[in-house]
């Protein structure tokens, strides 16, 4: 699977977009680990209750990006940081495309691959709990979700999942992963829309 993943993400011919318009840098990464069942997962978080921005809600591991990081540092930084997880820069297999937050970020994802062994750890100060995700939850009949709303010409993409409904930009993300890196399709995101209580 890692080999698939990587041809696949090797194949796309990203859209990496500058990021200009007030948009500020920022990376999550897609982290690919067992489940605990021999069965591939993305790793998933909850965002710890106390935090000033998007308190509570579930995300990729990542953050902003600091002056003088790449992408990529930022997002193996960010999962050090805020799961315990320590990867090297080779455990990542490639990028999706970058996409607009109506929060005003720029995100860059960065797949990697975790090792059966790799241990991860919620740091109480970012994150409340940490979740495994198998890839078949997110190909599930009807999954994701597209859903129009007034206030906007772009669909609203949404994933049921964890007994609750994730939004973009964390569920685009998702998508763009299943669609590229499991089934092999250059499908785009970036036109997918936030949930009006996501907008500035």
């Amino acid at each position: 699977m890692r080999a698939g993943i990587a041809r696949n993400l090797g194949s796309l011919a990203r859209s990496a977009k500058p990021a200009g318009k007030g948009l500020k840098r920022a990376a999550v990464l897609v982290v690919v680990a067992d489940d605990g069942e021999g069965n591939a997962a993305l790793v998933l978080t909850r965002r710890a209750a106390h935090l000033n921005a998007h308190a509570g809600q579930f995300a990729l591991p990542g953050g902003r990006v600091d002056e003088g990081e790449t992408a990529a540092e930022a997002a193996l930084r960010e999962a050090r940081e805020e799961i315990n997880l320590e990867l090297s820069r080779e455990a990542i297999l490639g990028q999706l495309d970058d996409y607009p937050t109506r929060s005003g970020y720029l995100i860059t994802p960065l797949v990697a691959w975790a090792a059966r062994e790799a241990r991860m750890e919620a740091n109480p100060s970012e994150v409340a709990e940490i979740y495994r995700i198998a890839l078949g939850e997110l190909s599930r009949p009807g999954s994701p979700e597209f859903v129009a709303i007034p206030e906007s010409d772009r669909p609203v993409i949404r994933y049921p999942l964890l007994g609750t409904t994730i939004h973009a930009p964390t569920a685009a993300v998702l998508y763009q992963f299943m669609e590229v890196c499991v089934h092999g399709r250059a499908t785009r995101v970036a036109h997918l829309e936030q949930p009006v209580w996501a907008w500035r």
